[in-house]
């Protein structure tokens, strides 16, 4: 796994790694770090292009991570779908 330059801008970066690490309900409080992260998408896409299986990344869970990719076999990038999502969501067309 590569973690690129985006970590160093993460919300969690100077958090104890274990907070992110944990399980049951646990889990919700731990996503709420991820909440304002600038770099929220590109930690979802870094889990879920690697198949990471355990933790909250990119405030998702690995059940939440496991059902997303379950439901889209298909995607060979996620970070070009969430990119592009940002991007639609940011520069929306003047339909």
């Amino acid at each position: 796994m590569i973690i690129e330059e985006w970590a160093e801008s993460a919300a969690c970066r100077h958090a104890d790694p274990d907070e992110l690490f944990v399980q049951g309900a646990e889990q919700n409080r731990a996503k709420t770090l991820c909440h304002g992260c600038s770099v929220r998408t590109e930690c979802l896409a870094e889990a879920l292009d690697n198949r990471i299986e355990f933790g909250v990344w990119g405030g998702m869970t690995e059940r939440e991570r496991r059902n997303l990719l379950r439901r889209r076999p298909d995607v060979a990038s996620w970070r070009a779908v969430l990119d592009a999502a940002r991007q639609t969501f940011e520069h929306p067309s003047a339909g």
